[in-house]
């Protein structure tokens, strides 16, 4: 990015917006019971990292966790050793179900294609109670493993509270995954119950999925039941061995059992993209992620009571479970099964009109691809219940900021973010009192210390660094599963800068305190020592209409020079003329660096993307560096494996020249 000194702003909320927002109700509370006072939000800021303990205590008090006594807030002596509320005792779903009110559904789900349904919050409790009561027959207890195959519906979080409730342990997958990929995620965990449908519907075609339950039941040794919901109705005669949705216990007088379960128990099994080696099975504590939830939903997405909260995710990305927490704070989730751009691009603006969604999460992809397309879902559709739009997964850049509020929604609240798998949950993102800056992400959430560091490990401002936090949080990873020595956890982690994580992102604090964030710092472009991230690149290339997608790589050669191709998808019916190819090199030259103009600009049919949604440059350069194959990537962690042969030719051309 060129350098500003003050980019354009874009939102600033108004007092009665600023008074009415959860972070001002607890600046009220600090007041009266902490007797702690605070002009703004990083004077804030500056106390929860300052003072972590008093902080997250705090959080504890306002909440209102239900937990029983603790021997202290934060124990041990360097990351990622610490344990938080120690003695405690906690349950997620239990906070979920304390209070509730029928005025309001719980949960709105739309399936691609079909009509809307709304549940309340009693129909969810009985479902739950019903899902609870068969695992219960099935033995399920503390601390056993669970596994989901399954779209993001109902039927999912219906699943997932009544696993938790027993304090059981919960991990997922969506029906987009390859065989292969589930089994390297599920078998490491070595769960007691599968749940799974029979298929799923996408981009108006329905895929049968019986096929990989039944490969699942044979490839997990340790598997005793199987819970199938007829999703799509699909021929099940070839499966046994399950137990159908539709036949759970009857709830009848039931209630809903909550097991509590010691603060830094596991609550969930994420994993990393495996694109370049075996998954990572990231497991977060019960506690560390009802704190850490409550404390971003509220206070850095402000969902109040009856809001309707939605984000466009799948079950296999982090953002389902984080969408979950929205019934902390006694908002309405808004699930939704099926593609983001059927029958039209902008299929998922005409969604948020339809169901009156307040608070609209995306990637950062998709509002681009939107402004690509020259939608304009301000005039075509009534957005008048937004509050806000959440966006992620990767950086977006100013022109998607200033699309948005010149084609979308002029007064609403843009809350870029970012976090990961990690700690299921970001880092970065919304704060609703601050104004919004055309690229920058607001400010560093609360109880976050984190700097950007230059290459000789000093904390820098206004240039760019590696992304580190210097201090424990609740929500990062009780560990990896199956790393008993935390070798895998601290070699992901804690190798570049001892006792502190650093995330791999690489940043620029500004002077407003806000955060640039220009790629992974592993696909970083260093060329010749200068070094740029992928998404200036990217935003280059999206200011020519003819190409739709694209991916750059940078190769140090054993000669010791760079090679960097960049690697463009074209829109349909556009070639790849000689006269574009200078138009893309003189748009990087005047835009950014002329250090970083590509050696070759090369057309090719897709990019790469993991399974949720995210390019993969990684691997791409280690098959161009002529890596051996099977160490450079995972092709079942793709959502299109088949975009890597090109490459994988490529790199053969490569070494026989």
């Amino acid at each position: 990015m060129n350098p500003q000194d003050t980019p354009k702003q874009l939102w600033s909320p108004t007092k009665d917006f600023i008074n009415h927002t959860n972070l001002s109700d607890y600046l009220k509370w600090l007041k009266s019971y902490k007797n702690l006072s605070f002009s703004n939000y990083h004077e804030l800021w500056n106390w929860s990292t300052e003072n972590i303990e008093p902080f997250w205590e705090s959080a504890w008090q306002y909440f209102n966790i239900q937990g029983g006594e603790y021997s202290s807030v934060l124990s041990g002596s360097k990351m990622p050793f610490y344990k938080w509320f120690e003695g405690a005792q906690v349950n997620y779903a239990e906070h979920i179900f304390l209070s509730y009110s029928d005025d309001i559904p719980a949960i709105i789900s739309k399936k691609e294609g079909q009509p809307t349904i709304e549940t309340s919050w009693s129909e969810l409790k009985t479902q739950v109670i019903q899902v609870q009561l068969l695992l219960k027959q099935w033995g399920v207890q503390a601390g056993d493993r669970v596994v989901a195959y399954l779209p993001n519906c109902l039927e999912a979080t219906v699943a997932f509270l009544a696993v938790n409730s027993l304090g059981a342990i919960w991990s997922s997958c969506s029906p987009d995954f390859g065989l292969s990929s589930i089994i390297d995620r599920f078998e490491q965990v070595k769960p007691k119950v599968l749940i799974g449908v029979d298929g799923y519907n996408y981009g108006g075609k329905s895929f049968d999925k019986t096929s990989i339950i039944s490969s699942l039941q044979e490839a997990l040794p340790s598997l005793e039941h199987t819970l199938l919901i007829p999703y799509i109705n699909a021929d099940i005669s070839s499966l046994s061995n399950y137990h159908l949705w539709n036949e759970l216990p009857p709830a009848h007088d039931k209630t809903l059992d909550f097991n509590r379960v010691p603060f830094n128990d596991p609550i969930w099994i994420l994993y990393s993209s495996g694109t370049t080696g075996a998954p990572k099975a990231i497991t977060h504590s019960q506690g560390g992620i009802l704190l850490e939830h409550y404390k971003y939903m509220s206070f850095h997405q402000n969902v109040k009571p009856g809001d309707r909260c939605f984000w466009y995710t799948t079950t296999g990305w982090m953002m389902w479970n984080y969408i979950q927490s929205a019934l902390l704070c006694r908002g309405t989730v808004v699930l939704y099964d099926g593609s983001p751009a059927w029958p039209t691009v902008d299929a998922l603006w005409k969604m948020a009109d339809e169901l009156k969604v307040n608070h609209f999460g995306t990637s950062a992809g998709y509002i681009v691809a939107n402004m690509k397309a020259e939608k304009k879902p301000g005039k075509e559709h009534n957005l008048s219940s937004l509050i806000s739009i959440g966006s992620t997964g990767s950086p977006l850049p100013p022109e998607g900021f200033d699309y948005v509020y010149k084609d979308i929604k002029s007064d609403v609240w843009l809350t870029s973010m970012s976090g990961g798998t990690d700690v299921c949950s970001a880092f970065v993102g919304g704060v609703p009192t601050l104004p919004v800056y055309e690229g920058e992400i607001q400010a560093r959430a609360l109880g976050c210390h984190l700097l950007a560091y230059n290459e000789n490990g000093e904390p820098v401002n206004n240039e760019e660094g590696e992304m580190v936090i210097t201090k424990p949080m609740p929500s990062m990873p009780i560990f990896f599963w199956d790393d008993e020595h935390y070798e895998r956890y601290k070699t992901s982690y804690f190798e570049m800068y001892p006792d502190m994580w650093r995330h791999g992102d690489w940043i620029k604090m500004t002077s407003r305190q806000g955060i640039i964030i220009y790629g992974r710092s592993d696909a970083t472009l260093n060329r010749g020592g200068v070094r740029i991230g992928t998404s200036e690149i990217y935003r280059a290339v999206d200011q020519i209409t003819e190409i739709q997608d694209s991916l750059v790589v940078c190769i140090e050669t054993q000669a010791g020079d760079f090679y960097m191709p960049l690697f463009v998808v074209m829109q349909p019916g556009q070639p790849l003329t000689p006269d574009l190819i200078s138009k893309v090199k003189k748009v990087i030259r005047e835009s950014y660096s002329p250090r970083h103009v590509p050696d070759d600009v090369i057309a090719i049919e897709q990019v790469p993307y993991t399974i949720s949604g995210k390019k993969t440059e990684t691997p791409v350069k280690k098959v161009l560096m002529g890596k051996d194959i099977q160490q450079a990537m995972n092709k079942d962690a793709l959502k299109n494996p088949e975009s890597m042969n090109f490459f994988i030719n490529l790199a053969k051309e490569l070494e026989a020249g």
